[in-house]
C-alpha cells in the first residue's frame, strides 16, 4: 500500500532546490520559518519515526544515572563512544554472516560504521505485506534488522514520533539522503532509529528543534548532548545553536577542555569552530603569564598545551623556555622515547617559534633526543636562515604567517627582549649586540620600571642588558637609563672595554654615546642613568630624535680587555 504524498507546501523537490545552493538551509544563518505547530502531528507529517531505545552499558551510567557535573559528562561520553564502536565493530561481523537478509546498503545508501554514525532503516507499514524477501522496506528485512539488535542490544522500548520527511531533509543531509535516493522505500511510511537511552532526550530535542528552530534546555551537559547528537545526524544549523549557547555560558577551565576534548567529527565541523576558539582563547588568556602557573601548566593534556602556546601574547622569559617547558611536559606525559618523538613531530615542535631562540639553545636541539633525526636539522637551519635575514624581511616573513594557526616567525611577548649578537674571535674576543625596544614597550616604563634582554655571552660569560625609567637625581626628572650585567654570581672578574650607541635622526646612523671599562664581579652592572641626557618627556616625544618608525635602535660592543 503506497502512503499518500503531502500538500504542495510541503513538496520535497522544492524545497531542495535552494538548500543545495550557496546559502541554502543546510548552511544558512538567516532566519527561518517556524513550523513547530507541526511536530509530532499526524495531520503535518508523512511518515513514522520509530526511535528504538537501546540500554547503555552499565559502566557508562554515572551515580543516580545523571551526570551531576560537565566532568561526569566528559567521563561517560567517552565511555559511550568506546562502547559504541564495539558494539557495531559486534553488529559488523555479525553482519558478515547475514548479509542475504540484511544487505549492506539501506534505501540505495551505503552507510559507514564509523564512530557515533547514525544508522537508520526505512519500512513498509505493518499492513504493507507480501512483498519479496530481497526487497529492503519489507517486513522480513525488517524482522531480521531487529533481531540482529535486539542479540547484542536489548530494545528498551520504541518512541513513536510522527514527522515531516521535507522538514527533517531540508535540515538534515542525512534525511535527504534517506528521504530522496529515488528506489521505492523512499516513499515508505515507516523509519526505524536505534539510539541508546543516555540519546533520546537529546535526540527529541534536536527533533523538535529542526521544526521550531529553538531548543528548551540550557545546561551545558545538555546542550553537548544534542551537540553530539546533532553531528550523528548532521543538522548544522543546531549544532551553529548549541555552539553559540555554549559560548555564552561562563567558561571554565574545565569545560575548555571538554570542549577541546570533543570527537574530531564534531570539534572539526565549521559550526562547531568558533567554540572552539573560544575555548582556545580562554586557556591561553588564563595561563598567559606561565611562570605563575607552571604546575598547573604542566598537568594540562595535549590540547590544553597547544591552546597556551600557540599565543602570540604568551608572557614568557624567551623561546628558549618555551622549548625548555614543552620538553619537560612532553618527557612527563609521555615516557616512552618513540611517543614523544612522534608527538613532537606532529604536535609540539609547531608551537616552538625555532627563529626566536638563542644561537646556544638551537644547538641543544641539534643533539637532543627527543627530536627526530631528520627534523632537528630542518628546523635549525630554518631559524638561522632567519636571523641572518635582513629586519625588513624578517618582518615580512612574521607578516606573511599572521593569519596561520601556528606561527614560527612573529614575537611573542618576552620578558626578556631579544638581542642579536654579532660575535669576534681574532683578534680580540669582542662582541656587536643591538637590541630594539619599541616606542609601546617604552612608554610602560614610566615612571620607575625597567625591561631586560635576553642573555648572551663573551668570553664564556654571560650578559645581559637592562633599559630603565629614572629619576635623574640632580635635574630631578625622568629619564631613559642603559646599564650592561653580568649573570654569573660569586668571584668571577671580567674586565670589558664597552661602548654604548643609538641610532639617531636625521641621519638615522648609530651615533655613540657613552664608552669606558669595567671590570665586572658577579651581580655586577655598568651603565648610565640618562643615556641621552634629556628629560623623559623629551625622549618620548611624536618628534624624538631616536625612535625610527615607532623603534628605539640600541648598541653595544663589548671587547673582553687584554
Amino acid at each position: 500500500m503506497r502512503v499518500l504524498k503531502v500538500p504542495d507546501l510541503f513538496d520535497l523537490s522544492t524545497i531542495m532546490v535552494s538548500d543545495f545552493s550557496p546559502g541554502g538551509a543546510f548552511g544558512s544563518d538567516t532566519t527561518e520559518p517556524d513550523f513547530g505547530f507541526a511536530f509530532n502531528d499526524s495531520n503535518f507529517s508523512d511518515r513514522v519515526l520509530r526511535i528504538e531505545i537501546m540500554p547503555d552499558s552499565p559502566e557508562t551510567k554515572s551515580d543516580g544515572d545523571c551526570c551531576s557535573s560537565i566532568a561526569d559528562w566528559a567521563r561517560n561520553r567517552k565511555r559511550r563512544r568506546e562502547d559504541f564502536k564495539k558494539e557495531i565493530d559486534v553488529v559488523q561481523r555479525q553482519e558478515q554472516v547475514l548479509n542475504c537478509n540484511v544487505p549492506d546498503t539501506v534505501d540505495g545508501l551505503t552507510y559507514e560504521n564509523r564512530d557515533d554514525d547514525a544508522v537508520a532503516m526505512i519500512e513498509g507499514s505493518p499492513s504493507d505485506v507480501g512483498l519479496n524477501c530481497n526487497q529492503i522496506g519489507n517486513d522480513t528485512a525488517y524482522d531480521n534488522y531487529s533481531s540482529l539488535n535486539k542479540d547484542h542490544l536489548t530494545v528498551l522500548r520504541v518512541n513513536i514520533i510522527h514527522i515531516s520527511s521535507p522538514i527533517l531533509a531540508a535540515k538534515s543531509p542525512f534525511f535527504y539522503k534517506l528521504f530522496s535516493n529515488g528506489m521505492t522505500e523512499s516513499e515508505q511510511r515507516y523509519v526505524t532509529l536505534p539510539v541508546h537511552a543516555s540519546e533520546e532526550a537529546a535526540l527529541l530535542d534536536l527533533l523538535h528543534f529542526m521544526y521550531s528552530n529553538t531548543l528548551s534546555t540550557t545546561t551545558p551537559t545538555a546542550l553537548l548532548d544534542v551537540l553530539m547528537v546533532a553531528d550523528k545526524f548532521e543538522v548544522a544549523s543546531c549544532m551553529r545553536y548549541c555552539s553559540r549557547l555554549l559560548r555564552n555560558l561562563p567558561m571554565t577551565c574545565e569545560s575548555a577542555l571538554l570542549y577541546l576534548d570533543l570527537p574530531s567529527t564534531v570539534l572539526m565541523a565549521d559550526a562547531v569552530q568558533p567554540l572552539a576558539d573560544a575555548a582556545k582563547q580562554f586557556l591561553a588568556a588564563k595561563y598567559k603569564d606561565v611562570t605563575k602557573f607552571q604546575d598547573e601548566v604542566l598537568n594540562l593534556p595535549l590540547a590544553g598545551i597547544e591552546a597556551v602556546f600557540s599565543s602570540d601574547d604568551l608572557q614568557v622569559a624567551s623561546e628558549d623556555a618555551v622549548y625548555d617547558f614543552l620538553l619537560k611536559w612532553a618527557r612527563t606525559h609521555y615516557p616512552k622515547l618513540e611517543e614523544r618523538r612522534r608527538v613532537f613531530a606532529t604536535r609540539l615542535g609547531r608551537l616552538i617559534r625555532f627563529p626566536h631562540m638563542t644561537c646556544r639553545k638551537l644547538k641543544k636541539v641539534l643533539t637532543c633526543n627527543d627530536f627526530d633525526a631528520e627534523i632537528a636539522p630542518k628546523v635549525v637551519l630554518e631559524a638561522l636562515f632567519f636571523k641572518a635575514e635582513t629586519p625588513h624581511k624578517q618582518r615580512a616573513l612574521a607578516s606573511e604567517e599572521a593569519n596561520a594557526p601556528y606561527r614560527h616567525f612573529l614575537e611573542r611577548a618576552y620578558k626578556y627582549r631579544p638581542v642579536k649578537v654579532v660575535e669576534f674571535e681574532k683578534p680580540r674576543q669582542q662582541c656587536v649586540v643591538y637590541l630594539d625596544l619599541k616606542r609601546e614597550e617604552c612608554a610602560h616604563l614610566f615612571p620607575g620600571g625597567k625591561v631586560y634582554s635576553q642573555a648572551f655571552h663573551l668570553g664564556g660569560q654571560g650578559f645581559f642588558f637592562s633599559a630603565h625609567c629614572h629619576m635623574d637625581q640632580q635635574s630631578s626628572f625622568h629619564c631613559f637609563g642603559l646599564f650592561l650585567g653580568m649573570q654569573e654570581k660569586g668571584p668571577v672578574t671580567f674586565a670589558v672595554d664597552y661602548e654604548f650607541a643609538a641610532r639617531s635622526k636625521p641621519t638615522e646612523d648609530y651615533i655613540s654615546k657613552y664608552k669606558g671599562n669595567y671590570t665586572f664581579t658577579g651581580g655586577k652592572a655598568v651603565g648610565y642613568r640618562n643615556l641621552f641626557g634629556i628629560p623623559w618627556t623629551t625622549f618620548m616625544a611624536d618628534d624624538s630624535n631616536y625612535f625610527i618608525n615607532g623603534v628605539l635602535h640600541l648598541r653595544a660592543e663589548l671587547t673582553v680587555r687584554q
